[in-house]
């Protein structure tokens, strides 16, 4: 069932889509601005990552800690006949590293996306550079951003 608003929204869009057919400078344009919202967002991600990774790697050292403490109470108790408590105490270490198997996969996960958003940064960064906006076409812009505003004043004023 389409409404008002959807028919509206398509009659923009179908406008907005000849408008930048119409105007290729002003098609250049808004990829540029989309480009940069990307790599925008892929720059907030790889810090987001970076800080993850840094938290993972405090709670894998803090691990660590934790099993080699384990570790030396089970020899403790084996070596003083505690059976019982030792069999605790290995198993609490099992869980330990189960837990630490679990961080490092994080990490690596963690790692991979990383190295992901590096080379869409990377990529992004090459297509700037390879095609660097000229006066001419930032003038070309300039006018399809001013006619546009012409098409959006003439549709509010149906």
């Amino acid at each position: 069932m389409s409404t008002w608003f959807d028919d509206l929204e398509a009659r923009l869009n179908q406008q907005l889509e000849a408008f930048l057919q119409a105007n290729p400078a002003q098609q250049a344009r808004l990829e540029q601005q989309e480009a940069r919202d990307r790599q925008e967002r892929l720059s907030q991600e790889r810090l987001q990552l970076q800080q993850q990774a840094q938290e993972l790697r405090q709670t894998l050292l803090r691990l660590a800690t934790e099993i080699r403490q384990w570790q030396a109470r089970c020899s403790k108790a084996r070596a003083a006949g505690a059976s019982d408590l030792a069999a605790r105490a290995e198993a609490h270490l099992g869980s330990l590293m189960l837990q630490g198997r679990q961080q490092w996969q994080q990490l690596a996960e963690r790692g991979a996306r990383f190295a992901a958003v590096e080379a869409a940064l990377e990529q992004l960064s090459s297509a700037a550079q390879a095609n660097p906006a000229t006066l001419e076409a930032e003038w070309a812009a300039f006018e399809s951003e001013q006619a546009l505003q012409q098409l959006k004043r003439q549709q509010q004023q149906r």
